[in-house]
């Protein structure tokens, strides 16, 4: 069941989240975050977590961290944020990171430092703030690289599900047939018309682009300059070691069909020669951002498209459970 929360710094909107309490000694050190994309609210990520519960029962699991969902403000149930008033209407994703930073550090004192403090028996004494481990989708991914940049040595793990393409505005990639040198024969694949690709373009600058509208309010055009190279900057996690890093894209076929069967109607040959290169460029640098004995990937999650959560939850659950094990671990990364 959702709960709701009123940060301090936000006291008349309150945020809608989901905690489900950890066990054993996990449970006083780690705490997963899911971090939604702009489309899927938490409730996306429940299929993941019934697999992650249903993996702990049958393995009689003694030890596992607490999991966190939440609807940033301005999404699912959440309230809309109130630093919209002053910025003419939408707010930026630093403040989405200061609010998770919030989020993170008072929900671990009211659900786990305060009710671990009163059990008889205590594996241990509660971490004063935890060791994340944060598990995104599309600009989900984008905001665990940012507070895991501002908060060195705050994030242990990442899983990186279908990460946006940070430094592109998306429209770009495809090419401009009003550039000067165009030529359809040459640039286009054979089955693509030039009023195909200008549907494509205004289609992307619609719904992509950093500066397109969302429901949420939320303005991304400062993620390219945040975060201009897939590759850097180089994370830090505890004890001034890379954090584990798992990078995951998109089937291409799955992609390009996502595209072709949605409202931009996208050839999927356009999608296969310019977006899905791209992309798959875009993930095997973000696997650089830690050490490379910490790096996994890029993994290509078979059959899925954007929403990778949505499309293979057990596969998701599966990636959550080898970076919690290699969290388990850790001496043996160090």
């Amino acid at each position: 069941m959702s709960e709701t929360i009123r940060l301090p710094h936000k006291p008349d909107s309150p945020l809608s989240y989901q905690f489900l309490p950890g066990q054993g000694s996990s449970s006083t050190t780690h705490l997963v975050v899911f971090l939604n994309g702009l489309i899927v609210p938490q409730d996306g990520w429940a299929p993941t977590i019934r697999d992650l519960q249903r993996r702990w029962s049958e393995k009689g699991s003694s030890s596992h961290p607490p999991l966190l969902t939440y609807d940033r403000y301005g999404q699912g149930q959440s309230a809309r944020d109130p630093a919209d008033a002053a910025r003419g209407g939408t707010h930026s994703i630093q403040e989405v990171v200061g609010d998770l930073h919030t989020l993170v550090r008072q929900i671990w004192r009211i659900k786990v430092r305060a009710t671990t403090t009163t059990r008889r028996k205590c594996p241990r004494e509660p971490r004063t703030t935890p060791r994340l481990i944060l598990v995104g989708n599309s600009i989900g991914c984008v905001i665990a690289r940012l507070y895991a940049a501002e908060y060195p040595g705050a994030v242990e793990a990442l899983l990186l599900l279908d990460s946006n393409i940070a430094n592109s505005d998306l429209v770009s990639i495809f090419p401009d047939p009003d550039a000067r040198g165009f030529d359809p024969a040459a640039d286009l694949p054979p089955d693509v018309t030039i009023a195909d690709l200008r549907r494509t373009r205004e289609g992307y600058a619609a719904v992509f682009h950093p500066a397109a509208p969302n429901p949420e309010h939320l303005d991304r055009r400062a993620v390219a300059a945040l975060l201009p190279d897939a590759d850097a900057p180089a994370l830090v996690g505890p004890g001034g070691d890379g954090p584990l890093v798992t990078v995951v894209g998109h089937d291409w076929n799955a992609f390009a069909e996502e595209g072709l069967r949605g409202f931009m109607r996208v050839p999927k040959s356009l999608t296969n020669s310019f977006m899905n290169p791209a992309w798959t460029r875009y993930n095997e640098g973000l696997v650089r951002i830690t050490d490379a004995l910490r790096a996994r990937g890029p993994v290509t999650a078979v059959g899925c498209g954007h929403f990778i959560q949505r499309d293979d939850p057990v596969l998701v659950a599966e990636l959550v459970e080898d970076l919690l094990g290699k969290v388990r671990d850790w001496k043996r990364w160090r």
